[in-house]
């Protein structure tokens, strides 16, 4: 039914595309303008929850029970969350963004281009890119590995549900709870590869004549398409893990290079009192206080942010929850949330940083590049201020097509779980493949669409239509997580009993 649902949105944007982006439109700004601030606020909340986890008794809990063992290694495991959740984003904003917000600070007062709207804009990828949205993630994940490992419910987003009611979710609803996750990870995926793809034209636009025209954006589409569905065939164990450990080597090397070759005191000195700024800052500007509540900006920036990782996260927890088998939660969430968060402020003040200096050195060579060129492109004309800058524009495309693979990979992955109701290795391979392959189909069209009639406008639509619904699919396993930590403690300890008696302990897909 999702699919159904997301083909029929693809073709008639198709065959109709004034009118279909008219609608997408109106729908958009209908949801901007009754729910963002829901966007904001619950994304703190889920952050909230998460560090209360942390330090409650709840984080001492293992999960999987006291006998589990794990899938992967603490290396492997800590590589694929990294990567499957960074996806292309970091690549693609991660020096576009500071410069928009360096002449458009929020709605503030702050004078444009000045050192106070360089702070401003490093704190907002700190607010966009680092522990609140990855409590997005983390939140949902937690809940399901608890439910689907140590209360042995269904694999399926409904089973969290079950804590809630005391018994199982009926078939009907549970398909459908499910059904609009689909629909919303396939609106999520289409906007992350909407911007892959054209990340990915921007290095072959700077490394070659051709230009990043829809014929240029539909064969990198394909060949991504291509790359993921082969990937996501051979497994967790082979295509998803081999894969988020080149990732997260190149990363590391891309982040050492820059900083050693680029700017290194400038960047320091931005970086650390960006860094402080933050602290100060995360709580007004998460509860949008003056001068933090420029809806405008908001929409544009924080909860378009927002709703791409919410429409992301109902299913990446399914993923995030699987893999985390023989680990505590403590360990989960220093997994999911404090190193990518961590992680994704080095890169943010290391490339936006190195962005930011630039632009205010050299006023407008960068904002020129951005405003005639678009986003894709700034990436590349910064890595121009740098040795062997061919050669990174190379690796950087290249990486920009792993990283959206590796992200892809995974979530193809969890669709096919969620379609066949248990892990993939329980069920036919052919299904499995037949299923893959449909999706990254369907998801790779729409990217394409998407990217090819309105750019990067096309691509917030598709995160806040896709957001849209997740956001109440994880606000439920936020009060479900609260549940558990609070009530059920002896239940997960256990990791063998169920919530209720009239809760299966045996898990669909497991059945004799």
């Amino acid at each position: 039914m999702p699919l159904s649902v997301f083909t029929i949105l693809v073709f008639t944007s198709l065959i109709w595309p004034e009118g279909f982006l008219r609608y997408a439109t109106y729908l958009n700004d209908t949801i901007l303008a009754l729910f963002s601030n829901v966007f904001a606020w619950a994304a703190f909340a889920f952050l909230m929850t998460i560090l209360w986890a942390a330090f409650s008794p709840l984080g001492k809990i293992k999960i999987g029970g006291e006998d589990a063992t794990p899938l992967l290694s603490r290396w492997n495991w800590m590589a694929v969350t990294l990567t499957t959740t960074i996806a292309i984003g970091i690549l693609f904003w991660g020096t576009a963004e500071p410069i928009y917000h360096l002449y458009d600070p929020g709605g503030t007062d702050l004078t444009t281009g000045s050192d106070d709207a360089a702070r401003f804009s490093l704190v907002s990828l700190f607010m966009h890119w680092s522990f609140t949205p990855y409590a997005i993630y983390t939140l949902p994940g937690l809940t399901f590995a608890l439910v689907y490992y140590n209360l042995k419910l269904p694999f399926s987003l409904s089973s969290p549900l079950t804590v809630l009611t005391g018994r199982p979710i009926p078939k009907a609803g549970a398909d459908l709870l499910d059904g609009i996750a689909l629909l919303a990870l396939l609106f999520g995926l289409s906007a992350s590869l909407g911007a892959g793809i054209m990340s990915i034209s921007g290095g072959i636009a700077r490394l070659t004549p051709l230009d990043t025209g829809p014929v240029m954006l539909a064969i990198v589409a394909i060949f991504i398409v291509a790359a993921f569905f082969i990937s996501s065939a051979s497994g967790l164990h082979k295509g998803i893990r081999i894969l988020s450990d080149i990732n997260t080597k190149v990363f590391l090397g891309l982040i050492l290079f820059v900083f050693i070759a680029g700017p290194t005191l400038a960047i320091i000195d931005l970086g650390g009192r960006s860094a402080l700024q933050y602290l100060k800052a995360i709580i007004p500007r998460s509860l949008l206080l003056e001068p933090f509540n420029s809806a405008d900006w908001l929409n544009s920036w924080t909860v378009f942010y927002f709703a791409n990782w919410m429409a992301w996260a109902p299913l990446a927890a399914l993923f995030l929850g699987r893999i985390s088998r023989g680990y505590r939660v403590r360990e989960y969430i220093l997994v999911n949330l404090v190193i990518p968060a961590f992680f994704s402020m080095l890169w943010m003040t290391i490339f936006g940083g190195m962005a930011l200096n630039i632009e205010m050195q050299e006023t407008g060579v960068l904002n020129n590049i951005l405003q005639d060129k678009g986003p894709e492109h700034v990436l590349y004309a910064v890595l121009d201020y740098l040795p062997l800058a061919a050669v990174l524009a190379a690796i950087v495309t290249l990486i920009s097509f792993l990283s959206y693979v590796t992200a892809a990979d995974s979530n193809m992955d969890v669709i096919s779980n969620l379609c066949l109701k248990s892990p993939a290795e329980d069920a036919p391979k052919r299904a499995v493949i037949s299923l893959k392959l449909v999706f990254a189909i369907a998801v790779g069209f729409a990217a394409w669409i998407m990217t090819s009639l309105s750019g990067i406008d096309g691509i917030k639509m598709l995160s806040n239509l896709g957001g849209f619904p997740a956001l109440f699919i994880i606000i439920a396993f936020n009060v479900v997580l609260l549940i558990l930590g609070t009530t059920k403690i002896g239940l997960l300890r256990a990791g063998q009993t169920p919530v209720s008696g009239d809760v299966p302990t045996q898990r669909v897909g497991h059945q004799n």
